[in-house]
């Protein structure tokens, strides 16, 4: 099946990562994909626009090109949907396990890097207290909430963010990192330069 896919992506964006990580978990490791210069805004060039016209990665295809998708929330949506049964599944079919999958994912998304607002971050900290030490966002189970709030925090972490501050999200933070699908997802930029100092001191 991922001999059908496609994805063009960019070192250093967490959309692209967020998809990367989906593909990993539901076991498309060998999908065909492109990476892509910011710098020399290849994003731009014609290959892309015309599967994207506004120019953006991620830009992903499947079946052979006959399906394209380019906003990496719909991506996601969509991989987990189409190959709910393939690698692990991401969103639950249980109602309420569902609902609190969801309600997690989108309080991720409301949540532009935080807004460098300590107060945002310690809910989080709390939710993972209220977890345990070992489990998830949402339990006992790894989920597209985990895919979300991990890139979003491994966002922060690049931009400065103390996360020894908070245990529990240092906790989840170190442990997920080591996750296969992270590692082969991991931005080779992030690999070759130090952390940004933006967010220092929240």
């Amino acid at each position: 099946m991922a001999d059908g896919m496609f994805l063009f992506w960019g070192s250093g964006s967490t959309p692209c990562m967020r998809v990367m990580m989906v593909l990993e978990e539901k076991g498309f490791s060998g999908y065909h994909q492109r990476q892509i210069s910011f710098e020399k805004k290849e994003n731009k060039c014609d290959e892309i626009i015309k599967l994207n016209p506004r120019g953006q990665v991620p830009t992903f295809t499947d079946k052979d090109g006959d399906i394209v998708i380019n906003e990496s929330q719909a991506i996601c949506l969509y991989l987990e949907d189409t190959y709910k049964n393939q690698g692990v599944q991401l969103i639950p079919t249980d109602p309420q396990k569902k609902g609190f999958v969801l309600q997690r994912l989108c309080e991720v998304l409301l949540q532009e890097r935080f807004q460098k607002a300590r107060t945002e971050l310690l809910i989080w900290d709390g939710y993972l207290e209220k977890e345990g030490e070992g489990r998830f966002i949402c339990g006992d189970e790894f989920t597209m909430a985990d895919v979300y709030l991990f890139t979003h925090l491994a966002l922060c972490v690049r931009m400065g963010l103390d996360i020894t501050k908070y245990r529990m999200l240092s906790e989840y933070y170190n442990r997920i990192k080591r996750r296969e699908s992270v590692q082969k997802s991991w931005p080779p930029d992030w690999e070759d330069t130090p952390n940004l100092t933006f967010m220092t001191g929240i």
